[in-house]
């Protein structure tokens, strides 16, 4: 037998083969790890704090090693945010939407912090606005105006810290005339649910992942509050009625447009969203959901409403209104279903639920002293608030600024559009006017019936489910959050650990200029 002879082409090929073995060999997994899971689809429904949310949450938990997942977003609506807003009026941007943040929404002082967005905290005379409570024919109860002149000096000197500190301790002392020790009872039955809503935002890596709205408020000690109402929970915990049917009517009016007849996790939502250290994002609200997106490498896809969502077996299609049609390992729906026509195939089913409407009104112009039986719009409270009567026309009326003595810009909620009639006879000046219709929350009635995270028993979950307990921005944020972990150990089967994974990848859709 001849001997092969030994090219100097083989001897360099050697090395370099022995190398590509070693190479291939160490990237090959044993024969006893579990194999990655595939590269799959993730279609969000909803470009909100919600749908942004579990984008986020889903990078964030990911471990690196796991194979590209590619994060569909879609937004029927030509921008994102959802139910969070801007409008301009005479040059200044107010929010339209939700907007106020407490202290201890740790998801969103998270958002702040990652997207770095500058807070927006309220001024010392913005905490020291004067508050009416009107029943329709007089104010049965006010705090004291801010002092101011028109004299500059004087001026300048009553805006000193020290005369709004007196301000505010003269109104604290007039409030506790009138309500008494029913007001701390009121702050402590507050801090109590606060302390066990802040679970949520346990380490994750010791805290469940909850397949129902049920088991998840059980978990935090929360859930019998949405089996009864706010009035009776009050009553309970020692209120007095005067307190709860004025200044407790007058904040479940103002948040969600609802009276104390409202289930109880809601109603003490409302309350904390009524007290010390609130805050929103210098610019809007709305730069959370769009920062989000933005960093975590997702495509959006904006004016493209979701029509259908069929199940075929091992994916979901999902069809939009422009003819595109989508393969969907996982879908996401995160805006409410309660007005939406999508069809689900097969059917889903969900308890039915009405979404309560607040009808956003802004107006550049001048209250009319008159329509609440004063002499000088200087005597008009800067928040007026109102008790709960059918015959009232509107919830609140708020001063966002003032531009002069002759002009500022006002807030209105009401359940009910505002006519040109009912305006012009409030307003007596009226140089600017919009009108926004918010479906804005759920109308709460106990005991809550939850929809389900996971509405098909595999891949298809529900957001929303969670705000028949309560609709915030940060709840959408904690509903998200476990919607994530749900869709990483129930589709990739990954335990979840606590890091951020939030950098672009090789395959990044990238920054949306859009946004």
């Amino acid at each position: 037998m001849a001997k092969p002879r030994r090219s100097k082409m083989m001897s360099l090929k050697l090395p370099f083969l022995l190398t590509l073995f070693l190479a291939l060999s160490q990237a090959q997994p044993h024969s006893d790890d579990p194999p990655p899971p595939p590269s799959s689809n993730v279609c969000v429904i909803g470009a909100g704090i919600g749908g942004s949310s579990v984008a986020h949450f889903l990078r964030k938990y990911s471990p690196s090693s796991t194979p590209s997942t590619k994060i569909r977003v879609f937004e029927r609506n030509g921008r994102v945010g959802g139910r969070i807003a801007t409008v301009t009026v005479a040059g200044e941007t107010f929010e339209a939407g939700a907007s106020i943040l407490h202290p201890k929404n740790l998801h969103t002082v998270d958002y702040v912090k990652i997207l770095k967005l500058k807070v927006k905290e309220p001024t010392a005379s913005e905490d020291s606005l004067s508050l009416g409570i009107w029943d329709g024919n007089k104010f049965v109860f006010k705090t004291v105006s801010p002092l101011s002149s028109t004299v500059p000096l004087i001026d300048k000197l009553l805006k000193l810290p020290f005369v709004n500190t007196l301000v505010s301790f003269v109104n604290s002392a007039l409030m506790f005339v009138r309500y008494g020790f029913s007001l701390f009872k009121m702050q402590n039955f507050v801090e109590i649910a606060v302390d066990k809503f802040v679970k949520y935002y346990e380490d994750p890596g010791s805290r469940p992942i909850f397949e129902t709205v049920d088991e998840m408020l059980q978990w935090a000690g929360l859930y019998n509050l949405t089996t009864r109402t706010l009035r009776d929970e009050l009553v309970d915990a020692g209120l007095s009625t005067s307190l709860i049917n004025e200044l407790v009517t007058v904040i479940t009016r103002i948040n969600y447009g609802q009276s104390v007849s409202m289930s109880g996790l809601g109603g003490v939502v409302s309350l904390a969203g009524s007290g010390g250290g609130l805050w929103s994002i210098e610019g809007g609200n709305w730069q959370m959901a769009a920062g989000l997106i933005n960093q975590s490498d997702v495509a959006l896809h904006l004016h493209e409403e979701i029509k259908s969502v069929a199940d075929l077996g091992d994916y979901y299609e999902l069809n939009s209104t422009k003819g595109n049609s989508y393969r969907c390992e996982v879908a996401v729906v995160a805006t409410p279903l309660d007005e939406l026509d999508i069809q689900f195939i097969p059917p889903i089913s969900i308890p039915e639920r009405k979404l309560q409407h607040t009808f956003t009104t802004f107006v550049r112009g001048l209250l009319n002293p008159a329509y609440f039986g004063l002499k000088a719009v200087t005597k008009i409270p800067d928040l007026v608030g109102t008790i709960e009567d059918p015959e009232l026309p509107f919830s609140c009326i708020a001063v966002l600024k003032k531009h002069n003595e002759k002009e500022s810009t006002y807030k209105l909620f009401s359940r009910q559009p505002m006519a040109d009639t009912l305006l012009d006879s409030i307003f007596s000046v009226r140089k600017e006017t919009i009108r926004i219709n918010w479906a804005a929350y759920p109308h709460y009635h106990a005991p809550e019936v939850f929809a389900p995270f996971i509405l098909d028993g595999r891949h298809l979950y529900y957001v929303n489910a969670f705000e028949n307990a309560a609709s915030t921005m940060e709840t959408s944020a904690v509903a998200a959050e476990n919607i994530a972990r749900l869709i990483l150990s129930r589709y990739f089967g990954q335990v979840i650990v606590h890091s951020s994974n939030l950098s672009a990848s090789s395959q990044g859709e990238g920054t949306h200029l859009d946004l």
